[in-house]
């Protein structure tokens, strides 16, 4: 009877134990992914300008997302915790410029930025709460400055002309000093087109590291483009 009751009680501190490791360990690191905007709305669905106006040809914030070493990712982990526009009115402003929607009907960006919090945000609880989510993906923009990174490397967007994946690829990480994994589409006439940038994130999301692993994506031809606003689909729906 010792041994059972001596056995219950290793087995108990062990699930125990296991359990307190699996819940502190929610996720391994972040995506923090950026697309340009007229690679967006140069597909098949087009695009709409958000209420505020067309936004700059420069990156925008699509998200930050939580993800683990396998490859796999949480997602709506708190439905007690859905998105409050109150917490991020202070930030509507910024947000709307760098993190606008595009989607159509024109919106004002609230339905785009509860998507994101609700479905990855709520994951990273752990690390911050909504206004911090918004705040850090902000600040990590800035901290990539991909537009930057491009033209210090002669590589000037929207400008009509064609580069290597090589180029780009080495500019971003000469940038900030790891590689991305860069998502293209490819447009009515067959040109492949940068569309997403993804920059690996730990997971304190406060610093940019070597991916641990790639996300599955659409590839990119050798040539490549980041088109202008002019030869993007868009619907007049402002």
């Amino acid at each position: 009877m010792k041994l059972h009751g001596r056995t219950f009680v290793i087995t108990f501190l062990v699930i125990h134990c296991v359990t307190i490791l699996s819940v502190a360990k929610e996720f391994d690191f972040f995506y923090f992914v950026q697309q340009w905007p007229a690679s967006y709305c140069d597909s098949r669905r087009g695009c709409c300008y958000p209420k505020t106006g067309k936004p700059e040809e420069d990156f925008s914030i699509h998200g930050l997302w939580p993800n683990y070493i396998d490859g796999t990712y949480p997602s709506n982990c708190d439905s007690s915790n859905p998105f409050d526009d109150s917490k991020v009115s202070n930030l509507e402003s910024v947000l709307q410029k760098h993190w606008p929607t595009l989607a159509c009907p024109s919106g004002d960006g609230l339905k785009f930025w509860r998507h994101e919090w609700e479905k990855h945000g709520t994951c990273a609880e752990s690390v911050f709460d909504e206004s911090g989510y918004f705040e850090a993906a902000l600040s990590l923009q800035k901290k990539s400055n991909l537009l930057n990174s491009l033209k210090n490397a002669g590589i000037k967007p929207a400008d009509g002309k064609f580069h290597t994946m090589e180029q780009i690829k080495d500019a971003i990480t000469k940038g900030v000093g790891y590689a991305p994994f860069i998502e293209c589409n490819v447009d009515s006439s067959g040109n492949h087109q940068i569309y997403q940038v993804y920059q690996c994130v730990d997971a304190s999301a406060s610093k940019f590291i070597e991916c641990p692993v790639f996300p599955h994506g659409r590839p990119c031809g050798n040539k490549v483009e980041l088109p202008s606003f002019s030869s993007a689909s868009t619907r007049d729906e402002l």
